[in-house]
């Protein structure tokens, strides 16, 4: 028979034992499962996306990820190694189980049928485009462009799926801005932090981003699908971070410096309750008064301006009037004998032409002025007509002058072929254009309508956008190109004169028709020319336009309304 302390120990035995399974049954997973002490896990990475991950310059691993994962692994207690490299190459290597984890993957719900995922981050995807270019707010805006993206990258997938848009391909986000400050292709999607790091880090100062976010995702680490027990640890070791406040340090030392800061409502309300307001009222005080002050001067300076513009415009036109009287004078006396000498040699030619060809059927050629007479003939007949012409053109513009100082505008007017005018002006000014150019092209529209208006005003106003245009060229290989057409409308007829000069500043085009107003007044330029050009359009009811670039060239639009028969 057992004796009493035996059954007494079997007894405080058997109430331990069940106890202790009591305690077993209702705690089943109390802790997880101790890690393998020589278990090592193979964490990959991007070699170069910061500041998330990438190699220092001693070709070390570091970033926000990696700190994160370091600091997982120590409170944890697991072994780990860091491999950093082409992240395409990384991904599959998750894939193929050659790694045992990526923390820095973006979690997408094709990626899902493939790995199990612990978010630690939210990671924007912005566009960057050149200044200049077209702004870009969202994926809908890169259709039909070509877009860089980072190869195997989350963007890679998106815009695939989303169709329209040409993907161009590279292995970092650092590749990516380059090819785009570069000049080549047209967008780049990259992760916002890391597209703002790498601008500033390389300089590229070209590229701008939109601002926007063009699509978010969470961000976290990836294990391959199943692998529950990594993902357990990976989870509890980011809440212990999260609660011990480590994780918030590691954000701020690498993601925060990169965010802009902005003041909380209630500390911007309180600044301008204290500082702004008060400066905002003194301010105001002070605009009132500078405006109202302002505007007097205004006033009181335009009243000046106008009055010293009528006197030197009197002042001038006084001028130009005694000075237009004693030049027509001096100038149409011996153009007078020119007009009225050149018919009578011209008639003299007439008489003389069949002695000649007599003299030339017998004895051959001869020479007439130190030319072949088979070379005068022809030319003889031209140079007399071109000097009669140039004659009427001399005295022409004589009258012009005048007409200018005395306001007279009336003209004889008829149809007038605007073909005709050009080829005539042409003729006129061969010599400036041979002088300016080797690149002299006229084009004249063969269905073109006649205009209404006076032959001799509208060919004043060609010769003077010819020479204008002679003028503007810098080096004779630059061109000068004439051509007439029918506006769409059939209201105007266009002659179009465009040269390859230095071009017309801004700020000089309005003033272009101002009356003395030159660019050109140390070479002689009196600023009279497009001013009596613009009055004689002007009367004519036509449209005189001025394009300009400088360093490109000038494009002149002269319109001219279309000529009614019987209206």
């Amino acid at each position: 028979m057992p004796k009493p302390g035996c059954r007494t120990l079997r007894c405080v035995v058997f109430l331990a034992a069940l106890l202790l399974s009591s305690l077993l049954i209702s705690f089943p997973s109390f802790a997880l499962t101790p890690v393998e002490s020589s278990k090592t896990y193979i964490v990959g990475g991007d070699y170069y996306y910061p500041p998330y991950e990438f190699l220092d310059p001693e070709g070390n691993p570091t970033g926000y990820n990696v700190e994160l994962t370091r600091a997982i692994a120590e409170v944890m207690g697991l072994n780990i190694e860091i491999r950093l490299g082409n992240w395409s190459e990384m991904r599959t290597a998750l894939e193929t189980g050659e790694i045992d984890v990526l923390p820095g993957t973006v979690l997408t719900k094709e990626r899902k049928a493939y790995f199990d995922f612990v978010p630690h981050a939210i990671i924007h995807q912005s566009i960057f485009y050149r200044k200049g270019s077209p702004r870009a707010k969202n994926i809908d805006d890169l259709e039909g462009f070509e877009v860089i993206v980072q190869e195997a990258g989350s963007m890679h997938d998106n815009l695939v799926k989303h169709g329209g848009i040409t993907v161009i391909l590279t292995d970092t986000h650092a590749n990516a801005l380059r090819l785009l400050a570069s000049g080549k292709h047209d967008y780049a999607v990259v992760a916002n932090l890391p597209g703002l790091y790498l601008g500033r880090k390389h300089r590229l100062s070209n590229i701008v981003t939109s601002g926007k976010t063009a699509v978010s995702f969470k961000y976290g680490y990836a294990v391959k699908k199943g692998d529950a027990e990594l993902q357990a640890r990976l989870n509890e070791g980011l809440s212990i971070l999260k609660n011990t406040g480590r994780y918030q340090e590691i954000y701020d030392k690498w993601l925060g410096v990169l965010e802009p800061r902005t003041l909380s409502l209630t500390s911007m309300v309180k600044l301008s309750m204290v500082v702004v307001t008060p400066l905002f009222l003194m301010m105001g005080g002070i605009l009132v008064w500078n405006r109202t002050l302002k505007r007097e001067v205004e006033h009181r300076t335009r009243e000046i301006q106008m009055q010293e513009q009528q006197l030197i415009q009197a002042d001038k036109m006084a001028s130009l009037g005694i000075l237009v009287s004693g030049v027509a004078h001096e100038i149409n006396n011996p153009n007078s004998l020119v007009l009225l000498n050149t018919p009578v040699i011209m008639d003299s030619f007439e008489d003389l032409w069949p002695i000649l060809e007599g003299y030339y059927r017998q004895h051959g050629d001869f020479t007439v002025g130190g030319l072949e007479y088979t070379r005068m003939r022809e030319e003889i007949p031209l140079m007399l007509t071109e000097m009669h012409a140039g004659g009427k053109r001399i005295k022409d513009i004589v009258e012009e002058l005048k007409d200018f100082a005395r306001s007279d505008n009336s003209r004889q007017m008829e149809a007038v072929d605007l073909n005709e005018v050009v080829r005539a002006a042409t003729r006129l000014v061969d010599n400036s254009i041979k002088k300016a150019t080797h690149c002299f092209t006229v084009s004249c529209s063969d269905a073109l309508k006649k205009v209404y208006g006076n032959p001799q005003r509208i060919e004043q106003v060609v010769v003077n956008l010819i020479l204008n245009a002679c003028q503007a060229l810098e080096t004779p290989d630059q061109c000068i190109g004439l051509r007439t057409f029918t506006r769409p409308d059939r209201k105007y007829v266009v002659l179009e004169v465009h040269d390859e000069g230095a071009g017309i500043d801004p700020e000089h085009l309005s003033h272009l028709t101002d009356p003395f107003f030159t660019t050109k007044r140390d070479s002689g330029g009196t600023g009279l020319g497009l001013s009596v050009s613009a009055n004689i359009v002007k009367e004519h009811g036509g449209i005189l336009e001025f394009h300009s670039e400088p360093g490109v060239g000038t494009i002149v639009s002269l319109a001219l309304p279309v000529w009614k028969s019987g209206g």
